[in-house]
């Protein structure tokens, strides 16, 4: 109603009936605005209690002491502080006195003791190897074919930068996210080596050119895999949202960026492989997995039962944290007891879960929180039958956090095979770290036509 009617040309039942829909209006005002300052009593979500990252977690302030004042103290950590001596220097110098500082008299080198021992840490000149190719060639005065002479592996025609180089352009664009003008800019001052912004962007489509049966090679381990765990965040292609999915466990790690945050990712991904075991959290498109058994990730569990209890729910969100504080020292256990103890641990846990069910809490988180485990209790304590599966999913998330702060320092993609490019160099990297190596050892492997990233380094 925009405008109050005249009142004297009303009947009496019209009066009446505009009274009962202004009233109606005006309970309909107070109940929103009681949901409104019900909200706004609700704890803040962040990293402790929800699923919302750190950085958008408020940091207070630390109390004055050795590291936050003026004054700072030296490491405890050994004595005297400092770093430890090199195993293996690469020369020794050794000073001894000739003449006494003071006096000027002459002493001798076997009377002096030894009172200080460090090293002194140079890098090398840094400058680029230039191999030049003279490649020959001819006609065959017996068959009258014209040749040319092979060259060895890895100095055929094309780009003059070799393997190293494309390594380690690799490596600080897409693990230290360093823009194509400052890595040129590094590689010239630094390294000698003059390569434009173009000439990086070339470099960097053949790399996506020569990662691409790495990526096969990892994809096919994980068609034949038992165990998948999986995670998504956003991702930005050509300024839209798209979505980086991670499909990982002990063995390998695949990452793929697709417009599409739906279930259909993850059969793109695995084809006609059904695995064993999904480890994800309970987002919907992850909870139509083709495993035959799956296992809810209970730190995000935790998370979400501190939030119900801090908003208020003091009936089940605490029993139900403490059943999930139960099953992780039960993990924590589990090489010291035997199956059947396990088996008895499990079935305990099972019996908690239904008393938590059973309760009746009045405050609206912990009714959420027991609606959703009435439908998940049964995928909830799966780890506990096989040590492989892990009870979280935070393996998924360690190996999806450098693409956040990659998204945060270059707001994403401006091509389809930079965006492609990026998932594989992330699928190596990841896949490399479960095998021992380091992200600049997995690069070279796997631009190496001999490496192996399922070798440790």
């Amino acid at each position: 109603m925009d405008k109050l009617p005249d009142l004297e040309r009303l009947s009496e039942p019209e009066k009446d009936a505009l009274i009962t829909a202004l009233w109606a209006e005006v309970q309909l005002l107070k109940a929103r605005l009681a949901a409104l300052e019900a909200k706004a009593q609700e704890p803040r979500k962040d990293a402790h209690n929800s699923s919302v990252p750190p950085s958008h977690t408020p940091k207070a302030n630390l109390p004055p002491g050795p590291r936050t004042g003026t004054r700072r103290e030296a490491s405890v950590g050994r004595a005297g502080g400092g770093r430890p001596l090199h195993l293996a220097p690469d020369q020794v110098l050794i000073a001894q006195a000739k003449t006494c500082p003071h006096c000027g008299g002459a002493v001798q080198a076997h009377t002096q003791h030894l009172q200080a021992v460090y090293d002194k840490i140079e890098l090398p000149p840094v400058k680029p190897i230039v191999t030049r190719e003279e490649q020959y060639g001819g006609q065959c005065p017996r068959c009258g074919q014209s040749y040319v002479a092979p060259v060895p592996v890895g100095m055929e025609p094309g780009t003059p930068f070799g393997a190293s180089i494309q390594s380690l352009a690799t490596y600080l664009r897409y693990t230290h996210a360093m823009s194509d003008e400052r890595l040129s800019a590094l590689l010239a001052q630094v390294y000698g080596v003059a390569i434009s912004e173009g000439a990086l962007a070339n470099l960097f489509q053949l790399v996506n050119i020569r990662l691409d049966h790495r990526v096969a090679e990892i994809l096919t381990r994980l068609r034949r895999s038992r165990l998948v765990c999986s995670d998504e965040t956003g991702a930005r292609v050509h300024g839209r949202t798209q979505w980086e999915w991670v499909f990982q466990n002990a063995e390998v790690c695949v990452h793929v960026i697709r417009p599409s945050r739906g279930h259909g990712v993850i059969h793109e991904v695995l084809g006609d492989h059904r695995p064993t075991v999904w480890v994800s959290d309970l987002y919907s498109a992850q909870q139509h997995h083709p495993a035959a058994q799956w296992q809810v990730c209970l730190a995000h569990q935790l998370r979400d039962c501190r939030f119900a209890i801090e908003a208020g729910d003091a009936v089940f969100a605490p029993r139900m944290k403490a059943v999930l504080l139960r099953a992780f020292a039960i993990h924590k256990r589990r090489d010291t007891l035997a199956a059947s103890t396990l088996y008895q641990y499990r079935c305990d846990l099972q019996r908690r879960v239904h008393r938590c069910l059973a309760l009746e809490p009045a405050n609206p988180h912990g009714r959420r929180l027991q609606k959703r485990y009435t439908k998940i209790q049964d995928h909830l304590f799966l780890f506990l039958d096989d040590a492989a599966i892990p009870p979280t999913n935070n393996a998924s998330e360690q190996a999806i956090r450098m693409s956040t702060v990659f998204r945060k320092v270059t707001n994403g993609f401006r091509s389809e095979w930079g965006r492609d490019l990026f998932a594989a160099v992330r699928s190596v990297v990841n896949t490399g770290k479960r095998h021992g190596l380091s992200a600049y050892q997995a690069i070279q492997k796997a631009l190496s036509p001999l490496g192996s990233l399922f070798e440790p380094g």
